[in-house]
């Protein structure tokens, strides 16, 4: 199971690399067009409420409802059964969609003002940020049906997961980058605001996912006809678990929109300054957190399917580890090279020093999270896949209501980046709920032999941390530097920190085999010895 799970997670990483590293480029290219001025800070706005809506309906809780559902119908070998389930799941959900979608075109002003509401004050008393309100309303309606497009494209995905097809929709994402890229490239620059150029690429980009999943879904016999399916008992059965999962699995993104909420009140430059910061911290989330965690939930229904507690938390175990082992170094490292990080990749065009200097901070603060962000697209499959949505969600207003607290408080004293240091506190309240759920229902538990090897982890992380601060050079010097010094400096940094971070492992006793641990007649995760 274990070589399984990393084979199919090493293919979606793969395929999760390559999108991410496009999407880094993209972001080069809109930092180089826009900066983080006026046009950034709205464009970002208009960007992040479809994406929000994307991970409640798509990729968030209707993925972890679906999928436990669609591997109990496939386990039965009725493909009639599993297909009939997709039409209505599929039929029903794009009824659902294409009313919220039309909605939020409609309706675009209105959700402008409730998650921009200190631009719709502003435009209310004609103040500095009036014009923010307008353009914001604006781009919405470009956006919004991004959320249709995309909705369908995770359908597929979880879809195409569930048979075992991780590299399609893993891949998908490319093609949103590819024309967002395109339109800074060749649209932005001949229209007088080039954030709408931006917005367009943003619906085309939508509609290429959509109709490249299409060939892959006839492929494996289960394109087909949406179908109305309200009632049906399996819709029933979804609609059921992803109630709950609204807030369970997507509290992260409800607490970002809390963030853009306060940071319409703030200085010009705060949106975009927490969505630099947010992008580097995504690049490690979504190339680690996100690609283990898409190839865990099916592992994880499977065999709670089959009545396999010993293997169920196995793959927990698996999955913590792997998550940890890469996610140490990835957030210390964050943290260490923030600056130099944001000036090779984003320095230029409109994008100041002054910009890498605050972004720098929100990076740092949000960092600190990363572990966590982490582990919870770990332990919240070990809910969903057992069609648990209840617990979790429990956890989750727990979570949201303690961000809108800190939230209020961290802005007061250290504006934006206060915002992302409450979103960081947040998620590790949320994860330290999930984990103690698991462990009190007995599916899963940290053994002493998980906690001493996270303990290890640790204290190598601090070693490569120590490392790189002692080598790293003052800003000063860096701004004297060309791009191509700078950004050759970064990549020694990196892989000589990476180094020193696995030597670090290698000297504490940590081996291969203590990230993947092996399987031999009923060794289980807690009886895996420390054997050096």
């Amino acid at each position: 199971m274990s070589k399984r799970l990393l084979k199919s997670g090493l293919i979606v990483s793969m395929m999760t690399l390559i999108s991410r590293v496009l999407g880094l480029v993209r972001d080069i290219v809109v930092a180089n067009l826009m900066g983080a001025g006026v046009s950034a800070d709205v464009f970002f706005f208009a960007n992040r409420i479809p994406n929000f809506l994307r991970r409640l309906f798509a990729e968030g809780a209707f993925s972890q409802a679906f999928v436990p559902v669609l591997t109990e119908y496939h386990a039965k070998d009725d493909m009639n059964e599993t297909r009939m389930l997709i039409a209505k799941a599929s039929g029903t959900l794009g009824v659902l969609v294409t009313i919220v979608t039309l909605a939020g075109v409609l309706g675009s002003g209105v959700v402008t003002a409730v998650f921009g509401a200190g631009w719709y004050l502003d435009w209310l008393n004609d103040g500095p940020s009036a014009a923010k309100f307008e353009l914001a309303s604006l781009l919405l309606k470009i956006t919004f049906p991004y959320l249709w497009f995309i909705t369908f494209v995770a359908l597929s995905g979880a879809i195409l997961n569930t048979l075992g097809k991780f590299a399609v929709s893993s891949f998908t994402p490319v093609f949103l980058n590819i024309m967002i890229i395109g339109a800074a490239l060749f649209i932005s620059p001949h229209i007088r605001q080039p954030e709408i150029g931006l917005a367009i690429g943003v619906f085309l980009g939508g509609m290429i996912q959509f109709l490249f999943q299409i060939p892959f879904l006839i492929k494996a016999g289960v394109f087909v006809r949406p179908r109305w399916g309200w009632r049906d008992p399996g819709v029933v059965k979804i609609r059921t678990l992803m109630i709950p999962a609204l807030f369970g699995v997507s509290v992260s993104q409800i607490n970002l929109l809390f963030d853009t909420l306060i940071a319409s009140f703030l200085q010009t430059g705060s949106i975009s300054w927490l969505y630099y910061s947010d992008r580097l911290l995504e690049f490690p989330l979504g190339l680690f957190g996100i690609a283990i965690a898409t190839v865990i939930l099916p592992a994880l229904s499977r065999n709670y399917v089959n009545d396999q507690n010993d293997g169920f938390a196995r793959t927990m175990d698996w999955g913590v580890r792997m998550v940890c082992f890469l996610g140490m170094p990835a957030m210390l490292g964050l943290a260490a090279l923030s600056k130099p990080m944001l000036m090779v990749l984003f320095m230029r065009g409109e994008f100041s020093v002054s910009d890498v200097e605050h972004a720098s901070l929100s990076l740092m603060a949000y960092a600190s999270g990363l572990l966590s962000f982490m582990l919870i697209k770990i332990l919240a499959p070990g809910y969903y896949s057992r069609q648990d949505t209840k617990t979790p969600v429990k956890y989750g207003i727990v979570a949201m209501i303690s961000n809108m607290f800190f939230n209020a408080v961290f802005a007061y004293f250290f504006g934006y980046v206060g915002l992302a240091m409450a979103t960081a506190l947040s998620a590790l309240i949320n994860m330290a709920l999930l984990y103690r759920g698991l462990h009190i229902a007995g599916v899963y538990q940290l053994h002493m032999n998980t906690v001493v090897f996270i303990m290890k982890l640790a204290i190598s992380g601090i070693m490569m941390s120590v490392f790189l601060y002692v080598m790293l050079d003052e800003i000063i010097y860096w701004l004297n530097w060309g791009i191509w010094r700078r950004g050759l400096t970064l990549a020694g940094l990196i892989v000589s920190g990476a180094l020193v971070y696995v030597i670090s492992c290698w000297i504490s006793g940590i081996r291969f085999r203590h990230i993947i641990p092996r399987e031999s007649g009923v060794r289980d995760v807690g009886e895996i010895k420390d054997d050096r």
